[in-house]
């Protein structure tokens, strides 16, 4: 009977080793992501590419609804003198083309938003590893993306952002 309780004792020794040891204090940084993103180098470059994907778009959608409103106003002049199936088939041009440009309207934010994620991404990524890398580097149990946003309350914390920028060389 002894030797089992000095074996359980013994397992239990190993098996919870944290409570022979003083536990770690827990250390937690802030960083406002949205900020050092924005001062991440290339976010220039992907702007103005987005600005021009956005602007190639824009033109499509402006040059059909502008032959829209043209064939709007043909219908409309021609209207009076249109037998009734010339008028349906005209209304039904229209409204097909109307159609497309809805969904050409639609189509184009979705491919904006995709845009923007496939050109920040590589840099989003380059952040979080700058931010892991000085985690690790100082010992944070945690570190959260903008105090006011995300927290309630704090005691101390440690605004991370002068260290992150140091790791990415900027300023």
């Amino acid at each position: 009977m002894k030797k089992v309780f000095g074996i359980v004792g013994l397992l239990l020794v190993f098996a919870f080793p944290s409570f022979s040891q003083a536990q770690n204090p827990l250390k937690i940084g802030y960083i406002e992501f949205n900020t050092l993103i924005a001062a991440m180098p290339g976010v220039d470059s992907v702007k103005i590419k987005l600005q021009k994907y956005q602007g190639t778009l824009s033109n499509t959608l402006d040059a059909m609804r502008s032959e829209f409103e043209n064939k709007y106003q043909e219908y409309q002049q021609g209207s009076a003198g249109m037998s009734d199936l010339i008028k349906q088939t005209k209304e039904k041009e229209l409204q097909d083309l109307k159609d497309r440009i809805d969904a050409f309207s639609q189509k184009a934010q979705t491919d904006l938003q995709a845009k923007q994620q496939e050109l920040l991404q590589p840099v989003i990524d380059k952040a979080k590893a700058a931010v892991k890398e000085v985690a690790k580097e100082n010992k944070f149990t945690y570190i959260i993306n903008g105090i006011e946003d995300v927290v309630l309350y704090s005691e101390s914390s440690d605004d991370i952002m002068p260290l992150v920028k140091k790791k990415l060389g900027l300023q």
